[in-house]
């Protein structure tokens, strides 16, 4: 599914839209996707002023003053910002209209993501226990190397868990730890502080990088311009098994680390 570089991209490319503007109207043409979909959303959205477009994790909130429409893409959703006349195709499942006449449309062939609510002042049970954001200055090495101690996962599995750090998938986890030179098969209470920091800062450059490229083309995910992501094109190890290293020449080993394809290189990660 995208990941926190897609959805980073995707907020940026709304919020100019979406940000200021007042709710005129929701029209849900299915009572759910993944769950349900909470009768606030039709009945409290309409009216209010969208205050901001926020992420957090790999969802998006839009919030007003009395709570948060929360918004996931699963596999294949996707948000338009589209004249409100605009022909309804398949898998439009929601529209919520504005009142400069545009809509916010969101389409899910599959129907793995969701549309909930978070009334104002609480954390919807998705959203509670979640790491910080990777990007934040509270994500550095210390931080790692503390919440390490006395983990023999690999720290590939180490650095996925949400409840450490949110948003680094499966991608973007094996080309931070290539960037780091550390082996995605190493227990995670055995890295060092050194390496941690090095890791950290690993993590917010591929991340950062990711964003500004516009993210990584992942089955169906779009931009929300229309145009697919461009850093798959630059990936170091994901998906380059038995390929030779870039930076070495080796063939880049590969296995199921945390039941998820991981691919390294044995000579420049240690």
């Amino acid at each position: 599914m995208p990941e926190l570089p897609e959805v980073e991209t995707t907020r940026r490319g709304l919020a100019p839209h979406l940000e200021g503007r007042r709710v005129h109207g929701v029209i849900l043409r299915r009572p759910d996707l993944r769950w349900p979909i909470p009768e606030e959303i039709g009945a409290l959205l309409p009216g209010q002023a969208i205050d901001g477009v926020r992420r957090r994790a790999k969802y998006l909130l839009l919030d007003t003053a009395i709570g948060s429409a929360v918004l996931h893409l699963g596999m294949s959703g996707s948000l338009r910002v589209l004249p409100g006349d605009t022909p309804v195709r398949a898998h439009d499942h929601v529209d919520i209209s504005l009142d400069n006449g545009r809509l916010l449309r969101f389409n899910d062939p599959r129907r793995f993501g969701s549309l909930l609510w978070q009334p104002a002042g609480e954390t919807h049970t998705l959203l509670a226990g979640l790491g910080p954001e990777p990007l934040d200055a509270a994500f550095d090495g210390d931080y790692l190397f503390e919440r390490s101690r006395g983990r023999t996962a690999p720290v590939k599995t180490f650095l996925m868990d949400q409840g450490i750090v949110v948003g680094v998938g499966n991608i973007y986890a094996a080309e931070s730890l290539f960037m780091a030179g550390i082996s995605p098969l190493r227990e995670a209470g055995r890295i060092s502080r050194e390496r941690y920091q090095r890791l950290a800062t690993a993590v917010k450059q591929i991340l950062g990088h990711a964003i500004t490229r516009g993210g990584t083309t992942l089955r169906d995910f779009i931009n929300p311009d229309g145009a697919p992501g461009y850093f798959e094109q630059e990936l170091l190890v994901y998906g380059r098994e038995d390929q030779p290293c870039r930076q070495c020449g080796r063939p880049l080993r590969h296995a199921t680390i945390g039941q998820r394809a991981s691919v390294w290189c044995s000579h420049c990660q240690r």
